[in-house]
């Protein structure tokens, strides 16, 4: 295992610069393009896609994980930005309140409990089948803003969204979680999470989004001791299942989907889910604060984020995914990837003390500087295509396209930047 001391240290200007871009491309780029582009001041909440060419689409159905992703964003990053005293981010706490209150009123079935998986522009419940993916985020998203904001209401429905994954969810004999249900609870046929995926029971991705909140979850000091010690072991559960299930031992990269007995049922590599995964495995870790379990996963963290390498790019960037025997590759540089890459990397850097994780961390984030940003419009572009053209016919913003992943990446460099400056 690496060794836990500062190997190489940079002056504290670099870092500061870091921190400053971070902080202009969160309040300046993206926040800004949702604030200014996507509400809907007609019938609330935000309107559902924009399209790469900029074109908004005032009808689109409105996703359970673009408003679960918003609440996130807008709760982090009036917390982040009160916590360091400021302005400006009481419109970042108006928009959370709106979003929380939009999704109480058109998103949670009041009926069966739990979070419907789309809804139209008016608000109607549209696919109302309960994937577990998206209860994990809206989960994310409640947490989130109670965490911002105190909020009793916000805390009772995230404890209430863990407690529908785990009565629904779980699967009692070979453990883990399963994808969906329909509406009342009952099993599906098709468990896809998108037209992308395989149908099968389990997958690394609503794995890993599961651990995500629960670990948000966990982080509130609110919580009764009972449930904090519940949510405490399931967070080792789920760290068990990543380094027993999830993680190929072979590759160390992750497999996607697994049957009910968990036999893997994918031999494609994800790159940016293994960089995500490196550092989210790593946080959910730390805040179970137990020394065997950080001796266990660290030497998992370093391994899965040195296998991700392998989609790197000599200009810093990350591709999306391949196949071991070259069979397949998708070689767009996917915005969220890139984000993904820059936290993941950082995340070696600051706890391994690696200064090649810092090189690859910066040399990601001027990539996404030249190539990424949409400077004209705001917000990031999908991706780059393999021959550096931009990807213009996926959403500009979208079901899929939400300021979770790069507004993320700059909420962490802030307040990594600000740990590591400030001890």
């Amino acid at each position: 295992m690496p060794a836990k001391s500062y190997q190489f240290l940079p002056d504290e200007t670099t870092l500061h610069a870091l921190s400053i871009e971070a902080l202009e491309c969160l309040t300046q780029n993206i926040l800004p393009f949702w604030l200014n582009n996507m509400l809907d001041t007609k019938r609330g909440g935000w309107y559902g896609q924009m399209t790469g060419s900029g074109r908004r689409v005032e009808d689109a159905p409105r996703g359970a994980i673009l408003y679960a992703r918003l609440l996130w964003t807008f709760s982090a990053a009036h917390r982040v930005m009160s916590s360091r005293g400021m302005e400006k981010h009481s419109e970042y706490l108006h928009a959370a309140t709106m979003t929380k209150e939009y999704i109480l009123e058109h998103f949670i079935d009041c009926e069966y409990g739990g979070t419907f998986w789309s809804v139209t522009a008016d608000g109607r419940p549209l696919d109302t089948k309960k994937q577990f993916y998206a209860q994990g985020f809206m989960l994310y998203g409640f947490s989130e803003y109670a965490r911002a904001t105190n909020d009793a209401k916000a805390l009772r429905i995230a404890v209430q969204l863990f407690d529908i994954i785990e009565s629904h969810a779980w699967d009692w004999k070979c453990g883990g979680y399963i994808e969906a249900c329909s509406r009342d609870w009952q099993p599906l046929s098709d468990m896809r999470l998108s037209a992308k995926d395989e149908n099968y029971p389990k997958s690394q991705n609503t794995h890993l989004h599961i651990l995500e909140s629960y670990t948000n979850l966990y982080r509130l000091m609110d919580l009764d001791k009972e449930k904090r010690e519940e949510i405490c072991s399931k967070l080792k559960v789920l760290v068990s299942l990543f380094a027993g299930r999830i993680l190929n031992p072979e590759t160390h990269h992750l497999d996607l989907f697994f049957d009910m007995d968990w036999n893997r049922m994918s031999t494609t590599e994800s790159y940016g889910h293994d960089i995500e995964c490196s550092w989210l495995l790593h946080e959910s870790a730390i805040s179970v604060d137990e020394t065997y379990i950080l001796d266990k996963v660290e030497p998992i963290v370093f391994n899965m984020a040195k296998a991700s390498e392998k989609g790197l790019q000599t200009d810093g960037s990350m591709i999306y995914e391949g196949e071991p025997d070259g069979s397949h590759s998708d070689c767009d540089r996917h915005w969220w990837v890139q984000a993904e890459a820059v936290v993941g990397f950082f995340n070696i850097y600051q706890h391994f003390g690696n200064g090649k994780a810092l090189e690859k961390a910066l040399l990601c984030w001027q990539y996404i500087k030249n190539h990424l940003i949409d400077h004209e419009h705001g917000e990031w572009y999908w991706s780059i295509h393999e021959d550096g053209t931009v990807n213009l016919a996926d959403d500009h913003a979208g079901f899929w396209k939400c300021p979770y992943h790069n507004g993320r990446m700059c909420l962490e460099l802030i307040e990594r930047i600000d740990a590591m400056l400030t001890t």
